[in-house]
């Protein structure tokens, strides 16, 4: 009820003034009180349809209400109720006949216990104003005397505003002769004859009831002192001399009697020839400092008068012609106020004494009337009841004594009423909160758990725990009938008891306390810069109470205001999981953003301060001035905002209308801290230029564009440049050059001019005008020097002195070759050609270089097998010897040297035949431990895939190993002398050890990297059964093994038997880097392939197909692959394609001795071509650095294979008639080879004498079996 109470008084509060009374809960019987009420006086409008006086008061039993106007019984009309509030006081008056209302009002509220009572509440209905129909005879007054225009403006509605005016409403001008009066009157010191006028009009305008009245206008003639003419402007007599007199006041004083807190305000308007002036002074005083002097001197008003500043004042009005004085008696007096308070209403017991009293001030001094319940209350001794001017006293008082006591204190200028609520009676404890309340707290917080008691006489209220003896005590809990706790703990959770006891008795209440951990920011967001255009998100971790879960929420304020958060699809603002999402963010979302985490019991918050980068603002205000001459111009502009981001550069951009009107150029780029831009400008042209902006987001809008801007043609500024001289055909020299630009020909008729001379040779230049960018000189001898230079020119004059460049006329082919050709072998690749130039003269251009080319004969492995491996070499610039890599070891090669300019190859060199020396072989291809024993491990291996010479044998060594360690405790050494050996059987070995054995192929030349294997001796435990016993081991006979390498997989392809369709192996690799082996799951031999995957680029793996899960288990097949590297792999592709098409020429050769014929002469063609490709790849070889071993080219001739890595080794000496098959030890699972009682592959190679090996294509490859 007291919230209700509450909140219709904050509504009422403008027109009503509160009463005071007993702080009694409502839930006990108790006397009105009166709550709000209308205060007067009520002016009724016109426009209002209805005039309400309120009244409302609180008690129990609920009050009713009675009226009364004009201190009689009255009956209202209407009366509003509401729910809450059956009884309400309202009165409702119709506009209709309210001036039958007009009175004073009094409200009575009551109950069976006593009658409370407002003050009077006056009703005005004032009358509509209007200026009364009266006639208005001529105003005539003679030139300098004093006149005064009455307007006796009617009552109103205040405030009542006056106005003079002619009739076409323009206000007369107020000055020290002419102003107007408090009394709306227009007073005239002197009048003039420009005072003559017929439309004197007074208007008094009411705006509170939007009401303007005028009065009837007023006509004025004033008489002209020279001979009576009343219209003779032109006359120059003036007035006699008038001492002053005063027109307002009348007489000698008066007396001004006003309320403290009102506006003083004293008048004084004098008349008189001249026109007087007024002053002001306050007599044997000084002048308040809150006066102010208005109206030319003829008004002082004094705000907010207090006691003080009433007195004597004088103002004085005067001229040449004398003074006149008038006083002022200032009394300040004052309405009755309370001097300190109201008095209080008072609870007390039956028995007690009661003091009433009502102290009051005002001036006059007020006189006080005592009442009960509304009636008068006279002093009466007899039942100790006395009443002493402004004390009542009631002795020994009984609970007849309760009522509503008023006190009126009212003087001349007004009254104050006091309603005092007297309560006498005893009554126990009784606690109005409700038992068993539940409080809820956060750690740290202040919590207050109520106890509103009531009783009388007043109970006593103590708080205890539960389970907990004794009282609370400590600094953090206080009592005043309620228990608070300050910064509030865990343990300050649970029950506590509050009991209320006075002599009447007893009683109590649980509330029961929830001490909950408090709501944090664990996470604030951050200060963020985002550009436009983007989603900004600012993060807010938070952690609270989850008991508080329901009433949680997060809120986002930006700059104080609260975000509109929506969960519609087209919202800017997207809150998730406590981050905050601004899309599509523009420069109103730049700001200070508030994460607000919240529950029903508090609160946290962080703030971040987001800022927004955009694209800088377009500048303004371009303009144009010219420094030196009309072509060289100053471009000035302002900068718009940077939104955030420093400007880095401005761009200034120009377009023309003769060229290309409409596209925009870039013209001068300038540093951001700069605002100008001096700018050369060619000539003959209509400019027009804009600026944009640019910072880290980007550039910005350019700006509007300046005003068109034309320069004065001339001569043109440059010459041609980037002139080129070549020499397409042997007897001309063509030149070129890159032209002018449009914009660059600074007026009309732009031509060339071509000059050229032969170096050295001739004096006189010959000259030729030219149009286009380009002229040929024909006849010339070939290769002779040429100075030439071009200059520009138009209808204005030429261009600056041109440069002087040097040039050739064309080139031929050279007509003689290299001499004195001479070859050193360095090794078995390597070796040092030498040569002695061509002379200058026949190489007839500009020299290229050197091309070497050698063919390799035969391999003095197989010297009855012919070969034609051609190569060849390019060696760029002057030089006189080359090295020359890549050959083969032990083979018979045929070399030549010739030379080469742009125009093509001169003739080969006498051709030098040498041999290369025998090398070490490479390494063998495979290695396999198996069959392990006790003491025995048999070793199994293949040949060299190339010997590089006559194989000699074979270099093993074998290391024993102490495991734990890892460190070689023994190391042997076996040389192997027959060539042909593929297998060996060491004995002698020690039981269950780990061994590493090494083999390299030997040839004279020295042996060959080895290859390694590593398997242990097993222990007389593990044994395998004897032959007869043991089952036999199905070895799965695979055909057709191929492979797939790319750079991450490989894929292992074979095709098994029909009976061998069902078996299965495994598949194991290794990484030859780590050395550390992989096996797969157990394939299906019908599956017919499987997938390695996980490969690294560019690395070897060794590869093996395994009948058992065992490394030293029989290998079925075994392989050494390479896997792609990404960037070859496009490369890799064409050589595979080209190795088919030269397999397959290579067999057509075999078939016909023409085709042979004819695929020899097109290799020579081919190869004459090849440098003319070349030469234009180089086209000026001579400017380039020279390096004398080092090679720039190197290619192999049309018609030899080119050379790919093989999955297993590098190329061999293969040729169409003997090819052969890989060598593998699967080559011979199917017939060709044998498996010993182990079951482990024992290979024999054929041709094993001075045999090569088959190339690997790149891609699948396939070993026949």
């Amino acid at each position: 009820m007291r919230l209700v109470g509450t909140l219709q008084l904050a509504l009422l509060l403008a027109l009503t003034s509160w009463a005071t009374g007993l702080n009694i809960p409502l839930e006990v019987e108790q006397l009105p009180t009166i709550i709000t009420y209308t205060t007067g006086p009520v002016i009724a409008l016109p426009f209002d349809p209805t005039v309400k006086i309120r009244c409302k008061a609180k008690g129990n039993p609920t009050p009713a209400y009675r009226w009364t106007k004009d201190g009689k019984d009255f009956i209202p009309p209407h009366i509003t109720t509401n729910k809450t509030d059956p009884t309400g006081g309202t009165v409702v008056l119709l506009h209709k006949h309210l001036i039958n209302f007009q009175g004073k009002y009094r409200c009575y509220a009551f109950n069976k216990l006593g009658t409370a009572m407002t003050e009077e509440i006056e009703l005005i209905v004032p009358n509509v104003p209007k200026f009364p129909k009266e006639e208005h005879p001529p105003i005539v007054v003679k030139e300098g005397e004093p006149m005064t225009l009455h307007c006796n403006p009617p009552e109103g509605v205040a405030p009542r505003q006056i106005y003079w005016m002619s009739l076409g409403l323009q206000h007369f001008k107020q000055d020290n002769r002419v102003s107007m009066g408090s009394d709306g009157n227009l007073y005239f010191s002197n009048a003039i004859q420009n005072d003559s006028r017929k439309d004197y009009c007074c208007y008094a305008a009411f705006p509170r009831i939007r009401t303007i009245v005028q009065k009837d206008a007023m006509a004025v003639v004033v008489k002209s002192l020279n001979n009576g003419n009343e219209s003779d402007d032109s006359a120059d007599a003036t007035p006699p001399v008038r001492r002053p007199s005063l027109l307002l006041p009348s007489g000698v004083q008066t007396v001004k009697v006003l309320l403290k807190g009102e506006t003083l305000k004293l008048e004084c308007i004098p008349e008189g020839y001249p026109t007087p002036m007024v002053k002001w002074m306050k007599m044997g005083d000084k002048m308040a400092p809150r006066n102010k002097v208005e109206r030319h001197g003829k008004l002082l008003t004094i705000s907010a008068v207090e006691e003080r500043d009433g007195g004597k004042y004088m103002c004085t009005a005067e001229n040449s012609a004398g003074e006149a004085v008038h006083y002022f008696d200032v009394i300040v007096e004052e309405q009755p106020k309370w001097l300190t308070e109201p008095p209080q209403g008072q609870l007390t017991v039956i028995g007690s004494d009661v003091h009433v009293k009502c102290s009051v001030t005002g001036k006059p001094p007020p006189d006080i009337t005592w009442r009960r319940n509304g009636e008068l209350f006279r002093d009466d001794p007899d039942n100790n009841r006395r009443v002493l001017d402004d004390t009542v006293v009631l002795h020994n008082a009984t609970p007849e004594d309760s009522a509503v006591y008023q006190c009126d204190a009212s003087n001349v200028h007004g009254s104050i009423l006091a309603n005092i609520n007297i309560m006498v009676m005893n009554m126990a404890p009784r606690i109005l909160t409700r038992d068993y309340q539940d409080y809820a707290v956060v750690l740290g917080g202040d919590i207050t758990m109520n106890c509103s008691v009531f009783g009388s006489p007043p109970p006593e209220v103590s708080w205890s725990k539960y389970e907990t003896p004794g009282p609370i005590e400590g600094e953090r809990f206080s009592q005043n009938g309620s228990l608070q706790i300050i910064i509030a703990e865990k343990r300050d959770s649970g029950k506590y008891v509050c009991v209320a006891s006075n002599r009447e008795g007893k009683s109590s209440i649980t509330a029961i306390l929830d001490v909950k951990d408090p709501t944090k920011i664990v996470g604030p967001p951050q200060d963020a810069q985002v550009i436009s255009g983007t989603t900004a998100q600012l993060k807010c971790q938070t952690e609270y109470d989850e008991s508080l879960r329901g009433s949680f929420e997060v809120v986002w304020r930006k700059d104080g205001e609260e975000l509109p958060l929506s969960f519609e699809e087209n919202s800017r603002y997207v809150l998730d999981d406590g981050m905050l999402q601004i899309m599509n963010v523009n420069l109103s979302d730049q700001g200070v953003y508030t994460c607000v985490a919240r529950t029903s019991l508090d609160e946290d918050s962080a703030t971040a301060l987001l800022t927004i980068l955009d694209v800088p603002d377009a500048p303004k205000d371009l303009k144009i001035s010219e420094i030196k001459s009309p072509r060289n111009v100053l471009l000035s502009w302002v900068p718009g905002s940077d939104h955030n981001s420093s400007i880095t550069e401005f761009i200034v951009e120009y377009e023309e209308s003769q060229w290309e009107p409409g596209r925009w150029k870039e013209q001068q780029k300038v540093p951001g801290n700069q605002a100008t831009a001096e700018l050369a400008l060619h000539g003959h042209l209509d400019y027009q230029f804009r600026v944009y902006a640019v910072n880290a987001v980007g550039p910005g809008p350019p700006s509007e564009p300046t005003e068109r801007y034309r320069t004065p043609p001339a001569a043109p500024d440059r010459n041609p440049e980037n002139i080129k001289i070549q020499g397409h055909l042997p007897h001309q020299m063509d030149i070129s050059w890159e032209p002018l630009l449009p914009i660059e020909h600074n007026g009309p008729g732009l031509e060339y001019k071509v000059s050229y001379r032969k170096l050295g040779v001739e004096d006189v230049w010959t000259e030729h005008l030219v149009k286009r960018h380009s002229f040929v000189v024909r006849n010339t001898s070939t290769f002779i020097p040429y100075e030439i230079k071009i200059q520009s020119r138009n209808s204005h004059g030429k261009g600056p002195d041109p440069k002087v460049v040097t040039g050739y006329s064309g080139e031929d082919v050279p007509t003689a070759a290299p001499r004195d050709v001479a070859v050193e072998v360095f090794n078995t690749t390597v070796l040092r050609v030498s040569w002695t130039p061509a002379p200058p003269a026949t190489v007839r251009g500009h020299l290229g270089g050197y091309d070497v080319q050698w063919f390799r004969k035969r391999s003095m492995l197989n010297p009855n097998k012919v070969l034609d491996e051609r190569e060849s070499m390019s060696f760029p610039g002057k030089r006189t010897h080359a090295i020359v890599p890549g050959l083969k070891p032990f083979s018979e090669y045929r070399l030549t040297v010739n030379v080469f300019n742009k125009k093509g190859n001169g003739p080969n060199s006498d051709p030098v035949t040498f041999n290369t020396p025998e090398g070490v072989p490479a390494q063998v291809p495979i290695l396999t431990a198996s069959n392990a024993q006790k003491d025995t491990i048999l070793l199994v291996w293949g040949p060299p895939l190339e010997t590089n010479g006559i194989l000699s044998g074979y270099l093993l060594q074998y290391h024993l190993f102490d495991e734990p360690t890892l460190e070689v405790v023994d190391s042997q050494e076996i040389n192997i002398t027959k060539a042909d050996t593929t297998q060996l059987r060491l004995r002698g070995l020690e039981e269950s050890r780990l061994y590493r054995f090494h083999l390299s192929a030997c040839t004279r030349a020295g042996c060959g990297p080895p290859l390694a294997q590593e398997s242990r001796t097993v222990t007389s435990a593990h044994l395998p059964p004897t032959p007869a016993v043991a089952p036999v081991q199905s070895i799965p006979a695979l055909l057709n093994i191929s492979s797939y390498v790319s750079d991450t997989f490989a894929k292992i392809s074979w095709t098994a038997r029909e009976e061998q369709q069902d078996s299965q192996l495994y598949v194991a690799y290794k990484n030859n880097r780590d050395g550390i082996w992989r096996i797969s799951e157990a394939v299906n031999t019908s599956q017919s392939f499987h997938i390695i995957d996980g490969l690294k680029p560019g690395a070897v793996y060794t590869v093996r197909l395994m009948a058992k899960r065992l490394l030293d288990n029989a290998s079925i097949f075994e392989d050494v692959i390479q896997t792609r590297v990404k960037a070859a792999e496009g490369q890799r592709r064409d050589f595979s394609t080209q190795g088919w098409l030269i397999g397959t020429m290579c067999a057509m050769a075999l078939l016909t001795l023409v085709v042979l014929m004819a695929c020899f002469v097109r290799r020579n063609k081919g190869g004459k071509y090849a440098v003319k490709e070349k030469e234009d790849l180089h086209p000026d070889v001579e400017s380039q650095g020279m390096n004398d071993d080092m090679f720039c080219e190197y290619s192999d001739s049309e018609e030899k294979p080119l050379k790919a890595r093989g999955l297993i080794s590098l190329n061999d000496d293969d040729t169409v008639g003997d090819s052969i098959s890989r060598d593998s030890l699967v080559d011979y699972a199917d017939g060709g080879g044998e498996f010993d009682e182990d079951g482990s592959f024992i290979g024999e190679y054929s041709e094993s004498k001075h045999r090569g090996s088959g190339s690997a294509p790149n891609g699948p490859g396939t070993i026949t079996a």
